[in-house]
């Protein structure tokens, strides 16, 4: 089997591989396969490990892949895949060519295998041509994948180009069959009274991230401002956007919906409220979140600046309605307008 992996990956992958699982035992499966059919096909009905030396580029359905390997893992199992990033490659394909034509061959990878399999029209048309195989892939959407599809990461090391991941089997499968692809896209808030509802926004991060964020907050933490700290989920775009606040403009659809109004607390994602107290959680529900939250006329530093800063808009809000979001929006304008107070 050592020779098997060597031949395929490297001496180096292996002993990655082999430093997690035994790799002779009949309770773990090594495979080199792009397809769910050749992982659901085993005559073992559970598995203790699962290694799949196969790039996750060159699989076309990824998480019909991952379902199958949470399938035939038994609870708390691992699995070991490998995959070459969108950093990674970038960094391959400017060491391989000269100055000047790298990046002129950079840019057409990335408009054809990264942009092309997302765009409506043109991703029917791609994978016809590629099936689905050598495409660009981040490291978030990766690792958001494999969280969608009941995986929690716990290792994961660089061999070869390659990142490689252990990860390890919690839950069963989200099975989410409209993910946040393209650049409008919809995220899953509490709206009043604890209503879920989607918010719409220019995308900024990188497909599935919004499955990393207890990933991200275990490995970074919160900055000054509440945000996630070195956030890898954030696009070079999506930094553009953020600092202009043009990622917010598609939110005005929730206040023709009436989903937010104008100044309110901001609609909170399941992992960012339970970092919030238990009882605030219960009293924001009482509210319709806001498209201008009072973070922007108080500016606070952490999360408990931020609850401190929401309850107290609550407290007012409470006495005189009209009065506190007109005080709130005006403060805000100046921070953001003058002080150039933004989002990360």
């Amino acid at each position: 089997m050592k020779d098997l992996i060597v031949r395929e990956t490297s001496e180096d992958a292996y002993k990655y591989i082999a430093k997690y699982v035994e790799t002779n035992s009949p309770n773990s499966l090594v495979t080199s396969t792009a397809t769910a059919f050749n992982i659901e096909n085993q005559f073992t009905k559970s598995f203790k490990s699962i290694v799949n030396l196969k790039r996750v580029n060159d699989m076309r359905y990824v998480n019909k892949v991952f379902e199958a390997v949470n399938f035939k893992l038994e609870d708390g199992g691992h699995f070991i895949g490998n995959v070459e990033t969108y950093s990674l490659r970038k960094q391959r394909i400017l060491k391989k060519y000269p100055p000047i034509i790298n990046w002129g061959v950079y840019t057409l990878d990335f408009m054809v295998k990264r942009v092309s399999p997302k765009v409506w029209g043109l991703k029917k048309i791609y994978f016809f041509v590629t099936r689905g195989q050598n495409r660009v892939m981040s490291k978030a959407e990766t690792l958001g994948r494999l969280y969608s599809c009941g995986f929690e990461v716990v290792d994961e090391e660089l061999i070869d180009n390659r990142l490689y991941f252990l990860v390890k089997k919690i839950k069963e499968p989200v099975f989410d069959y409209n993910p946040t692809y393209g650049p409008l896209i919809r995220l899953k808030r509490e709206g009043k009274d604890g209503k879920m509802i989607r918010v719409y926004k220019a995308r900024t991060m990188h497909a599935y991230s919004e499955y990393l964020q207890e990933y991200v907050y275990k490995q970074n933490a919160l900055q000054e401002g509440g945000k996630f700290k070195n956030d890898f989920r954030i696009t070079t775009v999506g930094r553009i956007l953020r600092k202009f606040w043009l990622d917010e403009l598609p939110m005005i659809i929730n206040l023709l919906k009436r989903d937010l109004k104008i100044v309110g607390v901001r609609p909170l994602s399941n992992h960012y409220r339970s970092l919030y107290p238990e009882e605030f959680q219960q009293r924001r529900k009482k509210y319709r979140p806001g498209l201008v939250p009072p973070f922007y006329a108080d500016l606070p530093k952490d999360l408990e600046e931020i609850i401190d800063s929401e309850r107290r808009y609550l407290d007012a809000y409470d006495k005189h309605p009209f009065i506190t979001d007109w005080k709130y929006f005006w403060k805000a304008f100046v921070n953001i307008v003058f002080k150039k107070a933004r989002s990360n």
